[in-house]
């Protein structure tokens, strides 16, 4: 038995059909069809019914309109067969594919253009520089419709590219950025792998020539002339040069430097980074009467210099600047600069110190004229010729007072004075030995009346103001008036130094207790000078311990100094005394005021407040009674019930009962505290049918005025009963606390 099966072939349809006709696709077909008519083809998809169309006899498909396969490259439908009579399905439906043949009907497209690509100048035949590719919509995989090669339209002169891969290429080697830095390339992209009859595409590249240092920095001019005054101070600018470079970015950073020795030391030349120029300040003082005109040599050079190219030349260049020095009245000058001068303290009035030089340094050479600044010498100590410059002194000197003094000497023209120098002069005062020497103190002495001969009382040391180049040496010798002293001896002990020793046995103070001892003091000199000191010596009684007991009323007086650590420490505890001392005057002052200001406050002002909600009546801990049962003590309470029947009348009436009847606070043991409990109850009672009372619970605490107060109650409970105007005026003489309150009323 043969089994039954749809029969066709593999449909296409080519695409961008232009006929008038329906285009023939294909046969559908049954081999159960008998050519009788009895079967009936329908097909269901993609397009069918409109752009397929079927003959339900012949099975024939044909398209009706024009397919495109870039846009869809086929067509799935299902076909079936059925019996025409019973419409019955004689085969099982199946699917089947129109597929859309190409054609080569899409030229090649460049999408990702515009194109812009750089390479440095100078680059080597074969540089890449990028590589642009075209897409074609054909089919590639259905002749050579997609097979896309490309070309150089337009710049082939400088530039080339790969037919297959679309990498673009330098073709000559001296491409130039500074003749042209941008290339417009155009890229051709065909189809058919460039045979005849294929679709072509085109796109522009922009080819950028990058720069690369192979152009030397250059001088514009070769000499350049500048002019500045011989005044201007170091570091005035004097003029700005610049080399061109015709490259760009950091390949223009330049260098500038001094090439003459002559430049190196009177001019310096510095770069400014933002301008590229060179800026030639001055470096040491000009003078036009030593030199009128500088020639300056100054090099550029490129900062950064690419080896590759060392062969094209020095990457420097040299120019020529000419530097004028202009004449301007100049302030004379102090020849020579000596700043020191000497002069002996006993020099006379009119004695010269020195003699002080300065010229006019123009060509016309201005006689000079001198002078003292009087604010460095405002005592005039010293004085100058004002044509010759001679210090002279002009008070008598002395070393001891002042040994340096400080003033400054003015140089101006004769006949234009505000041309002025200033040259500060130091005069040294020079030391003669004008003054004795003394002994270093008044010294005193003590000897015990036990002394033995020869036992060393006191050392002695003296003084001198003068100050010899050959330093101190002085002489001691007892005075002529002790020479018939037969107690003490003086040893010169060569050192400036002299002891002073005992040279008999045993003293008694109740016969001599002070000894005065004349010393004769001399220097050196020249000349020698000479003075005479008294050493005291008192004789003291001699303890057990060979210490000394006393020498006279003066000797229980002990001079002892304490060491600055027991001082500090004194000081310390007497300041922790004083702080403490008024800490406790402060606490007790504090405590008498809050004392007194709780005695004055008012037991109407006692009134606690608190939100916190008890426990109800069975709640015991809730607050604290006693702290209303010690606020006072009460002895008698008297207190009336006014009675009376329900109703707002008998209401007032017991209130007002309640506020005359106020009881006395007596001291009293025995307590009765029914009544406040009676007269709480009552008030808690009035309190629950007021219905203008807040929804929350509250403590109040009541005080009694007490009895015959000269004042009445200022309770409103009071004018319940009564609608009447009150006069409350007389408030106002009751002083400051109730003015306030009296405001209210």
């Amino acid at each position: 038995r043969v089994k039954r099966g749809w029969v066709w072939n593999q449909f296409f349809v080519v695409e961008e059909y232009t006929g008038t006709e329906p285009l023939y696709v294909g046969k559908i077909h049954s081999d159960s069809d008998e050519g009788d008519g009895s079967i009936k083809y329908t097909i269901s998809g993609e397009g069918a019914g409109t752009i397929f169309l079927i003959d339900e006899i012949t099975g024939d498909i044909h398209a009706t309109e024009r397919l495109d396969r870039e846009q869809k490259t086929f067509y799935t439908l299902r076909a079936q067969a059925r019996d025409r009579q019973t419409d019955q399905l004689l085969e099982p439906e199946s699917e089947f594919i129109i597929k859309v043949q190409d054609i080569n009907d899409s030229e090649p497209r460049f999408l990702e253009g515009p194109y812009i690509g750089s390479v440095a100048e100078l680059s080597p035949i074969g540089t890449s520089v990028m590589q642009v590719m075209a897409s074609d919509a054909d089919d590639p995989t259905y002749g050579s419709s997609a097979r896309v090669v490309y070309s150089v339209l337009e710049g082939e002169q400088h530039f080339s590219v790969d037919s297959k891969t679309g990498v673009i290429r330098t073709a000559v080697s001296d491409l130039d950025r500074e003749t042209q830095d941008r290339y417009e390339v155009v890229i051709r992209a065909t189809d058919m792998a460039g045979q005849l009859g294929g679709l072509s595409g085109s796109t522009t590249v922009t080819i950028v020539v990058t720069d690369v240092n192979d152009n030397p920095p250059r001088f514009p001019q070769k000499m350049y002339q500048f002019s500045i005054v011989e005044t201007a101070p170091v570091g005035t600018a004097i003029g700005r040069v610049k080399a061109d470079d015709s490259d760009v970015g950091e390949n223009t950073d330049m260098m500038y430097q001094v090439k003459d020795e002559e430049g190196v030391e009177m001019f310096k030349v510095t770069t400014d980074s933002n301008t590229q120029e060179a800026v030639i300040t001055v470096q040491k003082p000009l003078d036009y009467e030593s030199k009128k005109v500088h020639t300056v040599v100054v090099e550029a050079l490129n900062k950064f210099v690419d080896p590759r190219f060392m062969d094209l030349g020095t990457f420097r260049d040299q120019t020529i600047v000419r530097v004028s020095v202009l004449d301007v009245d100049e302030p004379p000058e102090f020849r020579p600069p000596s700043d020191l001068m000497e002069v002996q303290e006993d020099a006379h009035v009119g004695s010269v110190v020195g003699v002080v030089t300065a010229l006019d340094p123009d060509t016309a050479n201005h006689p000079v004229r001198y002078a003292i600044d009087r604010s460095t010498d405002v005592d005039r100590i010293f004085d100058i010729d004002a044509n010759t410059g001679a210090i002279v002194t002009g008070k008598v000197l002395d070393r001891e007072t002042a040994g340096w003094h400080n003033i400054t000497v003015l140089a101006m023209e004769a006949d234009n004075h505000s041309q002025v120098s200033r040259a500060s002069l130091r005069i040294r005062i020079l030391d003669v030995n004008d003054n004795p020497p003394e002994l270093a103190t008044p010294y005193e002495a003590a000897v015990c009346e036990d002394a033995k001969p020869g036992q060393l009382i006191q050392t002695i040391s003296v003084v001198d103001r003068d100050e010899p180049q050959s330093g101190h040496h002085f002489y001691f010798t007892l005075a002529p008036e002790a020479t018939n002293n037969h107690h003490f001896s003086l040893l010169d002990i060569k050192d400036n130094t002299a002891a002073v020793h005992t040279q008999r046995v045993g003293f008694n103070r109740q016969e001599q207790d002070v000894y005065l001892l004349p010393i004769l003091v001399v220097d050196s000199g020249p000349p020698a000078l000479s003075s005479t000191g008294t050493l005291t010596i008192r004789v003291c009684g001699w303890g057990g311990s060979g210490a000394i007991q006393s020498c006279n009323s003066t000797a229980f007086v002990v001079s002892a100094t304490l060491s600055p650590g027991a001082l500090i420490a004194l000081l310390v505890c007497i300041l922790i005394l004083v702080v403490l001392v008024l800490l406790i005057l402060t606490l007790k002052r504090h405590h008498k005021s809050h004392l007194t200001s709780e005695d004055d406050e008012d037991m109407r002002d006692n009134v606690i407040k608190y939100n916190d909600e008890g426990g109800g009546e069975q709640d015991t801990e809730a607050y604290d009674m006693s702290a209303l049962r010690s606020l006072y003590d009460f002895s008698e309470i008297k207190g009336g019930d006014g009675g009376g029947g329900p109703g707002e009348g008998v209401l007032s009436r017991n209130t007002a009962s309640e506020l005359r009847a106020l009881p006395q606070w007596v001291q009293s043991p025995d307590l009765d505290f029914s009544v406040f409990r009676d007269y709480i109850c009552r008030k808690v009672e009035q309190a629950d049918e007021d219905l203008s009372v807040p929804p929350y619970d509250s403590f109040q605490t009541y005080a009694f005025e007490g009895l015959d107060s000269p004042m009445p109650s200022l309770s409103s409970i009071n004018t319940w009963s009564s609608g009447s105007e009150q006069d409350f005026s007389y408030l106002g003489g009751w002083g400051p606390r109730f003015r306030q309150l009296a405001a209210l009323y």
